[in-house]
């Protein structure tokens, strides 16, 4: 079994896995399942008043989890994958746990190959970063916290990420929540579209 193979396993049972993207690694539990996303809020530390993004494998689909509007789906297929968070309305299956109780979810499609075919073989993941909260993310294994090492039943080695965290953008709203990758181009589509 591979290292990928053991990794989708280890979700599917409920259990953390940390992994690779474009801007940082990543902690991924299955994102459907409460008592895993509670896991990963634990191992982080995490405030629970803090929402978790949903990673999936592509834009197409989003649409199972999220119910986008024509400008959030313009904006997705023009950044996505990226290094892009897109808050969108949720759809009911989108636990409160992830998304602290609102009715919006940061929707991420990462643009790293690791983590793309970690997502076609579990569905949708945590996508939050593979830190303890109010430690720096880790663009190495070898930076990830050892609390989240020893939480993680596998860890998924992609070499350097890119090390720029992802932009949370609210495109309905016009808004950018966390300038990260991408910031200026982002800003320039919300202005023009």
């Amino acid at each position: 079994m591979t290292d990928l193979d053991r990794a989708a396993t280890a979700i599917r049972d409920g259990d953390l896995v940390v992994y690779p993207t474009e801007t940082v690694y990543g902690l991924a539990a299955d994102a459907l399942d409460a008592n895993a996303v509670e896991r990963v809020f634990e191992t982080k530390g995490r405030e629970r008043s803090n929402p978790v993004s949903l990673g999936v494998p592509d834009v197409d689909t989003v649409a199972e989890y999220v119910d986008a509007t024509e400008r959030e789906r313009a904006f997705m297929h023009e950044f996505l994958p990226g290094p892009v968070t897109v808050l969108c309305e949720r759809r009911e299956m989108v636990p409160d746990v992830l998304t602290a109780g609102s009715d919006r979810v940061g929707v991420r499609v990462p643009d790293h190959d690791l983590a793309l075919a970690l997502l076609e073989r579990t569905g949708p993941i945590t996508a939050t970063s593979a830190n303890v909260s109010g430690r720096p993310s880790a663009c190495r294994v070898s930076e990830v916290d050892t609390e989240i090492i020893e939480a993680a039943s596998v860890v998924l080695d992609g070499g350097k990420t890119g090390g720029v965290e992802s932009t949370v953008v609210d495109v309905e709203g016009g808004e950018i929540h966390r300038r990260g990758a991408l910031g200026d181009e982002i800003e320039d589509w919300l202005a023009e579209h």
